[in-house]
């Protein structure tokens, strides 16, 4: 959908994007731009750039990521564009033009939220008021949560029945495909629809616009799963949001405590800590360990003490590591989970458990000896073996020697030969990493066969880029180049996509700078198109250079590469020299 021009950039211009991706990732301040670790992807070191020229605008080197202020939250958001025009315009306090009322993707989205709102009212309206919801009443007088926690995070019940929610949702004007889509309800057999939670406790997921996004629903007595999660539907994707981060998100602390499920969650809620989340019925996920690292420096992981809560928390230690988050473990004994724990020892002990929580090499060591006699040869060769490959993962060098010292002094082994048997471990995964490498260059060739496009024409893959970077900045000799090479003429199809648009565009005037081809691109896409605009910076592309690149694409017999006879090494070399061109 295009939006007046004047409105795009007043939307810019009150949206600066230092301001807005300072609200989820940290800037640090480099000459006349900024760089940050970029949000989507895991990385350690800075590979994100915010360019705060006439035309601002973000890419990153390590994923590909880019574009302006609407992709990004684009991006961020997971929204389309006008739902990130929308986000925009609200949090400047600009008013909307008549255009977005019409979209109909956003339509739909509204819909849903507007249906998951009135069905969080009626289940909350069940439990508080109607004689159908004892049941959960009693559920959560057991639990012990107090009505302001109730009440708080909209807790609610399902009623036992069929087709209650439904009835009422169509009595309010919801069509049975909305209710289908918003995966409130199933669709039978025989065509009609019926209410898919029912007999169940109800939690409210909500997002951080203070959206109800989805459900999460558990089973008080009978049969079926536990728990019942809402399946993604067009305003959620479950493994991009967390419980509760709409509460936790407010505080001042700079650390969070990841939980395992709802009721964990509201009871250390309750009990006074906000700064508290969980998945939604799912492993963490890297969306979710990326998305906690722009709220916090530190996560402590509260999840059950049973073998899966162990299971999960070595997986999230790994995750959390990738997005460069310091992580601790609470070791709780007496309690299965931190729900019981504080219901049997009270807050204060808890927040001595979270005081003291353990680092995340502490834990694995600690876990090495599970299943082991230590006291036996066997079992402690086997345990400084496992532990040998848990220090290995330490990419600090000083980290690395003090616990094979202590390590070798705990157990009375000669620290040489730990450090030694460290060493070969790590030499023997670079050596797997090269492997790996090749594997990838392999898979690669297979990807390039199917999909040629830039690698199998890089030289009129690099004219068709120069054409476009000196259009972009010389919409005035549209008429001159476009006299020349016709879209038709270039290879690859996504410039020959980028090249149309923006003759379209500027034939229309509704061509200020790349970053207005938005409406007609996908944040991904906005990602290579600010990538010609980055790689074009520091370049002088002249009217000559122009006629240069014309000239390649017009004289353009079939000059592709033919790679499928190539050795490893003869590949290799052929990428890295399209690398270096670039």
């Amino acid at each position: 959908m295009a939006f007046p021009d004047q409105f795009i950039l007043e939307l810019k211009q009150n949206n600066p994007i230092d301001s807005v991706m300072s609200s989820y990732v940290s800037l640090i301040r480099r000459g006349r731009n900024c760089v940050c670790l970029c949000p989507f992807h895991s990385e350690k070191s800075p590979s994100c750039t915010v360019y705060l020229d006439s035309d601002p605008h973000f890419y990153c080197f390590g994923c590909g990521a880019g574009g302006d202020v609407i992709t990004f939250i684009m991006k961020i958001e997971n929204l389309d564009y006008v739902e990130a025009i929308k986000f925009l315009a609200d949090r400047a306090g600009m008013t909307m033009p008549d255009e977005a009322k019409n979209n109909e993707a956003s339509r739909i989205k509204a819909r849903v939220l507007e249906i998951n709102r009135t069905a969080a009212r009626f289940f909350h309206n069940t439990l508080a008021k109607s004689p159908d919801g004892e049941k959960g009443r009693r559920y959560f007088a057991e639990r012990q949560l107090s009505p302001a926690t109730i009440t708080k995070y909209g807790l609610g019940y399902a009623p036992d029945d069929w087709y209650k929610l439904s009835n009422y949702m169509r009595s309010k004007g919801f069509t049975e495909d909305e209710l289908v889509t918003a995966n409130l309800c199933g669709r039978g057999r025989n065509g009609g629809i019926y209410d898919s939670f029912r007999d169940r406790v109800m939690f409210p997921i909500i997002d951080l616009r203070g959206n109800v996004i989805a459900f999460g629903g558990r089973i008080i007595d009978g049969s079926g799963p536990k728990y019942l999660n809402s399946s993604d539907t067009p305003v959620f994707k479950k493994s991009r949001n967390l419980f509760s981060l709409n509460f936790a998100k407010k505080t001042d602390e700079k650390r969070l405590i990841l939980a395992e499920g709802y009721m964990d969650v509201i009871a250390i809620n309750q009990a006074g800590f906000e700064n508290v989340v969980a998945t939604l019925g799912t492993a963490l996920t890297q969306e979710q360990a990326r998305l906690m690292s722009q709220y916090a420096e530190e996560i402590i992981i509260a999840y059950d003490s049973d073998g899966a809560g162990q299971n999960a928390t070595h997986k999230a230690i790994n995750l959390l590591s990738e997005v460069g988050v310091r992580t601790k473990i609470i070791h709780m004994e007496g309690a299965k989970d931190p729900d019981e724990y504080i219901k049997k020892f009270g807050a204060s002990r808890f927040k001595q458990l979270l005081d003291k929580s353990g680092g995340a090499i502490e834990f694995e060591l600690e876990k090495c000896k599970n299943g082991l006699n230590v006291d036996t040869d066997d079992g402690k060769i086997e345990y400084l073996k496992r532990c040998v490959n848990v220090i290995s993962d330490i990419s600090s060098p000083i980290e690395r020697e003090v616990y094979i010292g202590r390590l070798a002094e705990t157990n009375r082994v000669n620290k040489d030969m730990l450090l030694q048997q460290v060493e070969g471990t790590i030499k023997r995964r670079i050596n797997k990493a090269k492997n790996q490498e090749w594997t990838e260059i392999r898979t690669f060739q297979k990807q390039y066969k199917s999909n040629p496009d830039s690698y199998r024409h890089p030289k009129e893959f690099k004219a068709e880029v120069g054409i476009i970077a000196y259009l972009a900045a010389n919409p005035d000799e549209t008429e001159y180049v476009s006299s020349k090479v016709s879209p038709e003429q270039f290879v690859t199809e996504f410039n020959r996509k980028v090249y149309q648009v923006m003759l379209e565009k500027i034939k229309k005037s509704a061509f200020s700078d790349i970053h207005s081809l938005q409406s007609e691109f996908s944040a991904d896409e906005m990602g290579k198109i600010t990538e010609i605009a980055v790689n074009s910076k520091d370049v002088n592309i002249n009217k000559t250079a122009v006629d240069d690149f014309i000239n390649i694409l017009s004289s353009s017999a079939d000059n592709s590469v033919d790679i499928k006879d190539m050795s490893n090494d003869d590949f290799l070399k052929y990428i890295q020299n399209l690398k270096n061109k670039k």
